[in-house]
């Protein structure tokens, strides 16, 4: 029988400190989530391996450097609105709700979503808010957001997520074809003004919605 909380410590130490991650409060974050109560029952002894896996719906809960990497590109320093594009599993939310003020997480699978909500209940999260729409719409009534993470493949950086970053605000987001795409960082200066910055190359589950692909794709 596998002992989760060393498997835990192990995936922390080779998967994401040996690959260069520093940011001390993430690598806690990482330690403190148990990752293994994101997948069914019968996973569990491979969700600390260093790959994606499924989770229903033909989604899949993220490889743990990728979900490192992508919270460490935003920053988050402990008080920031953070909206996250896709629930998924809801790891990804966990992680963020240890570092951040609040975060919004929006879901489009129903299903995904209510177990999300479950497995995100049963640890105590009171900093997080779920709802389930198209979440290539963004979040208006509560934008702007200090930081924005969007965990599905895009056709390009969706301008109206932009326009829902605060200034000073940063978006990840996977930009690329449906097969293979790279990880973009986006900053809005204080002055409004935008850049962008590429990580490494990566492939997700598509993102789809109004601003996204769409079903038919």
């Amino acid at each position: 029988m596998i002992n989760l909380d060393n498997a835990r410590k192990r995936m922390v130490e080779t998967q994401i400190v040996a690959r260069g991650i520093t940011d001390h409060r993430l690598i806690d974050a990482i330690l403190k989530v148990p990752r293994h109560i994101f997948v069914e029952d019968a996973m569990a002894a491979q969700s600390y391996s260093d790959t994606p896996l499924p989770i229903g719906e033909k989604q899949t809960i993220s490889q743990p450097f990728m979900v490192a990497l992508m919270t460490d590109l935003l920053g988050l320093k402990c008080t920031e609105r953070v909206l996250e594009i896709g629930t998924g599993s809801g790891y990804q939310t966990a992680v963020l709700s240890l570092l951040a003020g609040r975060v919004y997480t929006i879901e489009r699978i129903r299903p995904l979503a209510l177990k999300a909500r479950k497995a995100l209940d049963s640890l105590g999260l009171l900093n997080i808010n779920l709802k389930i729409d198209d979440g290539t719409r963004g979040w208006i009534s509560e934008a702007p957001f200090d930081a924005i993470i969007v965990t599905a493949g895009a056709p390009d950086v969706p301008e109206n997520l932009v326009d829902q970053l605060e200034l000073g605000g940063r978006l990840v987001i996977p930009v690329g074809t449906q097969w293979e795409q790279t990880l973009v960082k986006v900053v809005k200066d204080m002055e409004g003004t935008i850049s962008r910055e590429e990580s490494i190359r990566c492939r997700f589950v598509k993102l789809v919605g109004e601003f996204g692909w769409s079903t038919e794709n």
